[in-house]
């Protein structure tokens, strides 16, 4: 006999409460800068033992990695952001469907409603605020929108849900929440305020911007065409357009990665 599972919580709980509520003080900043230097230490000393608690700790599947050898990799960043074996995941070729970028799940999905897209019970964010600004908003207001989590186990690498070609890179500063379901049911806006990269591109059904939002330790992120984006960070926001010189990306092609730091 099977017991059901129980359905998950949709308003946020006192547990949720004490681990969101602290992160208003802690030097996020700081903490990701340090763990970017240590991140990328390639002393074996520190990075493979690390690694191999790493792993044990969050379960990660060595079988789907393209290298299984946790002391292979250079540093825990390269760990961090394993390439995995062509045949893992398999892509759907069914033409006009558009793929999941991430090994993630899904968090939230739906419309949305005007400029507003919901976050949590209780809970919504800007979407002008999220992208940068209402001239990039404009084209999807009324639209549709997929929040992706990715747990630490999870592989790093963002791939294109559709063929594109980019138009415009903005990058946003912002906070450094974490960004688990908890710190969504208590931090409110928490995508339209920690720091993020907006990447637009025109694809054959319209606009699409993919949004890579960073969080405390994961806040370090890097696209294929630019390198890594952030940190270092300017506190300012910065938009890059792309005319003659835009990159085009197939579907399914790796676009970027969040590094460690």
């Amino acid at each position: 006999m099977t017991t059901p599972e129980k359905p998950a919580r949709d308003s946020a709980g006192l547990t949720d409460y004490l681990f969101a509520l602290p992160q208003y003080l802690l030097p996020t900043h700081a903490l990701s800068a340090a763990m970017h230097r240590i991140a990328r230490s390639r002393w074996r000393g520190f990075k493979d033992p690390f690694t191999r608690w790493f792993v044990g700790r969050y379960q990660v599947n060595l079988a789907e990695a393209q290298q299984p050898d946790p002391a292979a990799y250079e540093s825990f960043n390269a760990f961090f952001t394993r390439a995995l074996r062509p045949e893992a995941r398999p892509m759907h070729d069914e033409a006009g469907t558009a793929i999941c970028p991430v090994d993630g799940a899904v968090s939230q999905a739906g419309h949305i409603a005007g400029d507003t897209i919901f976050q949590a019970k209780g809970r919504s964010f800007d979407l002008d605020t999220l992208v940068g600004g209402a001239e990039y908003a404009k084209g999807f207001r009324n639209g549709r929108f997929a929040t992706l989590y990715l747990s630490p186990r999870d592989y790093h690498r963002i791939h294109m849900p559709l063929a594109g070609k980019l138009t415009r890179m903005t990058y946003i500063p912002g906070r450094l929440f974490s960004v688990n379901a908890a710190t969504a049911k208590v931090i409110p806006s928490l995508f339209a305020r920690n720091e993020r990269v907006v990447c637009h591109f025109d694809t054959e059904y319209g606009p699409m911007a993919m949004i890579l939002v960073g969080a405390v330790f994961v806040g370090s992120i890097e696209t294929v065409w630019a390198g890594e984006v952030a940190p270092p960070r300017h506190w300012y926001t910065e938009t890059k357009r792309y005319l003659n010189d835009a990159p085009q990306l197939g579907r399914g092609e790796e676009m970027g990665r969040f590094n460690m730091g």
